[in-house]
């Protein structure tokens, strides 16, 4: 089983014509040193933007720097605890100094495969913290910014997932958090009066780190191979047999922030193989 992330190219990369994808505006991702969150960092700065990367793992977070800028991008890298109201306090004003603060993709999490019995509080509150708490905090930073930029509009994107449409086992923070970063989305839409937007984006498996790290506890609670869980449980719903890649739903974030998602106020995209909608 090959456990390692996906090599992301320049043609795998979604580019989009919009004229507030410029260096003057300044995107933040949280989760930016691997996964999903490196991944939407390079499509941001591929397509132009100032990219601010946030992350705890400061190495890792330094190489998707490289990463962004070999592919021609401005990306910066700070080393932010989302458990630190002073850390995402920090971050938000190094990258208001960079440019208008217009996009938030807020990505940062992880994972405990665990039944709501045995759940360990303390890792409750850790993923309560840096999954909803982080990203409500970060987003009331940032939409001050967004207000006073040009046309007081900005965009919000939340990830999301199928575990914020339906509830699988032993996952029951997990699914709590998903379904919380929904609601985000739209109380933020609801105040936003259609210029601060935000949206969430819901993925099935995806190719990163977080979802192949959980494949061991899976099989080890279930009772099942590795091989089992990815087949069975993991795209057992799905209508596409394949995990996603993190590019893929890079690009969904940068659509999301684009011209053309105009009318994506509160909405989520769901890109989960069929999993939630035709099982």
């Amino acid at each position: 089983m090959d456990i390692n992330e996906p090599v992301i190219t320049r043609q795998e990369i979604l580019f989009l014509e919009d004229p507030s994808f410029n260096a003057q505006n300044v995107c933040i991702v949280s989760g930016a040193a691997t996964g999903i969150g490196r991944a939407t960092a390079m499509v941001a700065a591929a397509n132009g933007l100032m990219t601010v990367g946030l992350d705890i793992n400061q190495a890792e977070g330094h190489k998707t720097q490289h990463m962004a800028r070999d592919l021609g991008g401005q990306m910066v890298f700070i080393k932010c605890d989302l458990t630190s109201d002073h850390d995402i306090e920090a971050a938000v004003a190094e990258a208001a100094k960079l440019g208008s603060v217009k996009y938030l993709a807020n990505i940062a999490g992880l994972q405990h495969i665990d039944s709501v019995d045995n759940f360990p509080m303390e890792k409750y509150d850790l993923m309560q913290r840096i999954m909803l708490r982080a990203p409500f905090y970060l987003a009331k930073l940032c939409i001050p910014h967004m207000k006073k930029s040009a046309g007081g509009v900005g965009v919000i994107g939340n990830m999301s997932s199928v575990h914020g449409h339906i509830c699988t086992m032993n996952k029951p923070v997990y699914n709590i958090t998903k379904f919380g970063l929904r609601a985000l989305s739209q109380s933020i839409s609801a105040e936003g009066g259609g210029l601060v937007r935000s949206f969430s984006v819901s993925s099935g498996f995806v190719k990163t780190p977080l979802a192949l790290g959980q494949i061991p506890a899976q099989a080890a609670q279930r009772g099942i191979s590795q091989e089992e869980v990815v087949t069975d449980v993991m795209l057992g719903r799905s209508r596409v047999k394949t995990m996603m890649h993190p590019v893929e739903v890079g690009n969904l974030f940068l659509f999301g922030f684009s011209r053309f998602a105009r009318y994506l106020v509160g909405g989520d995209l769901l890109f989960d193989g069929g999993m939630v909608l035709t099982y």
